[in-house]
């Protein structure tokens, strides 16, 4: 037990040697120190759905008389530098600025290995040796040179620890914009900028729970706003743009979305105010917030009780029609051999609705609850920009219980520039108890002059090249639809 009393004190000075030690190598001078840079006196961020955010700050500095050097720290990584405005509202007319400049040559270990070329530093690898030398190359193996001229190479998988006599000036701990300036009096003022980055995006979730009949359902829309700017945003004023603005590709910056999942129980009173903006919607929030740098933030802006609401089936057994680029005379064209119906839910969006707002693009999760009140997932999918008054259509899934099959029983040629050919649609429901209505859309692919020579079953002329048949399809049973339709080229 002696032993072990007098071995402490040593082994506690030796952790305090070792601890100072580090602390000399990489003390930081009081010149080479960024000053805190002062609170913002209004703040504000303006979002829209590209990933790209207006930054507008104002905060007050103390200049001097005639040129000097303003530093405005704490700006975003991703900043565009040519997007920077700058103003001083305190004396617009006599603050000029001659020289804009962005400053990210930040502190890091890459940056301290540039700055130390040609100079003393100590390596320290993961056995313990110490190297000391003249640095040579550090990028990628480190090179040094000893006092006796020998080069010693240092694999970066190899080293623990770098050690610099110092902080060399120039480097930044934070992203500064710094200006030159030419300012007739001296004394405070107040300064605001503004500037365009990427690394913030937002978007729509919107929850919907489905009744029980199907007939009616319940909606909750997120705005989900995720910042990786660079940047925090605190006690801002926070406004998101709803709409497609055209802007320039900007290849540094970068739209990293990330999305919670939330479940309202009830419907809060939203805190969020719509607007018109030009050609766009303008969502504000009522009160200041604070957007963190790395954080996923949700605000719930609009909700709706009891909108009436409708579920469909849809056998599109041909696939999409994506128009016509010529004549298709090839038989077996679009025989694709689909047999899932699809599953759709549509609601409006308008005043007679019971929703009466304008639904920004995003993603739609829908639910139904269970016999035990458990609200389970039926569906996911994205809706566009929805303006008020207008249907919104979900595809949620493939109907287990419906099937369907498409052929075609007839091919004919009658002429050089005539083409007849029928199709058999057969629709069968393995339901035990409901009889569905299944709407099947017909695309008229080979050519825009066709005609409809019989069927049977009427149909609805949907647009140009689509008709579609309505089939009211028993449990149990099959519906048997055919049709032929005759096509003359030019």
């Amino acid at each position: 037990m002696k032993s072990k009393l007098l071995l402490l004190p040593f082994a506690l000075a030796i952790v305090v040697i070792a601890l100072f030690g580090v602390v000399n190598w990489t003390r930081m001078t009081p010149a080479q120190a960024q000053d805190a840079p002062p609170a913002s006196d209004a703040l504000s961020l303006t979002v829209y759905n590209q990933g790209t955010a207006l930054v507008r700050d104002r905060r007050t500095f103390e200049l001097a008389q005639g040129i000097s050097t303003l530093d405005f720290t704490d700006v975003a990584s991703q900043i565009d530098p040519t997007s920077v405005s700058f103003a001083s509202l305190t004396d617009p007319q006599e603050t000029r600025v001659l020289e804009q400049n962005y400053v990210f040559d930040l502190v890091g270990s890459s940056a301290l290995l540039r700055r130390y070329i040609d100079q003393t530093i100590e390596v320290i690898t993961i056995d313990g040796t110490t190297y000391s030398g003249q640095l040579l190359n550090g990028s990628g193996e480190i090179i040094l040179r000893d006092e006796s001229g020998q080069v010693i190479v240092i694999a970066p998988t190899n080293v623990r620890d770098i050690r610099f006599p110092n902080l060399p000036g120039g480097l930044l701990t934070r992203p500064t914009l710094r200006w030159l300036l030419d300012s007739a009096t001296g004394g405070e003022q107040q300064i605001e900028i503004t500037y365009l980055t990427g690394g913030v995006t937002w978007t729509a979730d919107y929850i919907l729970l489905l009744g029980a009949d199907n007939a009616s359902l319940d909606l909750n829309g997120w705005i989900t706003l995720t910042n990786s700017s660079g940047a925090g945003y605190e006690n801002a004023q926070v406004k998101l743009v709803a709409g497609d603005v055209n802007r320039l590709p900007e290849p540094t910056a970068r739209a990293e979305m990330a999305v919670m999942d939330v479940m309202a129980a009830s419907a809060p009173t939203p805190a969020v105010e719509q607007r018109d903006f030009y050609e766009y919607q303008l969502y504000e929030i009522a009160r200041p917030v604070t957007v963190s740098n790395n954080e996923t933030k949700q605000v719930e802006f609009v909700s709706g009780t009891g909108v009436p609401a409708t579920t469909f089936y849809v056998y599109e057994g041909a696939g999409p029609f994506y128009g016509y680029f010529g004549a298709i005379t090839d038989q077996f064209y679009m025989q694709t051999g689909i047999t899932d119906v699809q599953n759709y839910l549509e609601f409006t969006t308008g005043e007679d609705g019971g929703l009466g707002a304008d639904l920004p693009a995003g993603r739609v999760r829908v639910y139904q609850e269970d016999i035990d009140g458990a609200a389970l997932l039926i569906g996911e999918n994205r809706i566009d920009h929805t303006p008020q008054g207008e249907s919104v259509r979900i595809y949620l899934g493939n109907a287990f219980d419906l099937v369907g099959e498409r052929r075609q029983t007839a091919f004919n040629i009658i002429s050089s520039n005539v083409i007849e050919e029928t199709f058999e649609i057969r629709l069968r429901n393995r339901k035990d108890d409901e009889t569905v209505e299944i709407r099947v859309p017909e695309h008229l692919y080979r050519w825009s002059e066709w005609e409809i020579v019989n069927s049977s079953l009427s149909f609805t002329e949907l647009n140009s090249s689509t008709i579609e048949f309505r089939a009211l399809v028993e449990p149990g049973a099959e519906v048997v639809i055919t049709y032929t339709v005759r096509y003359t080229f030019p």
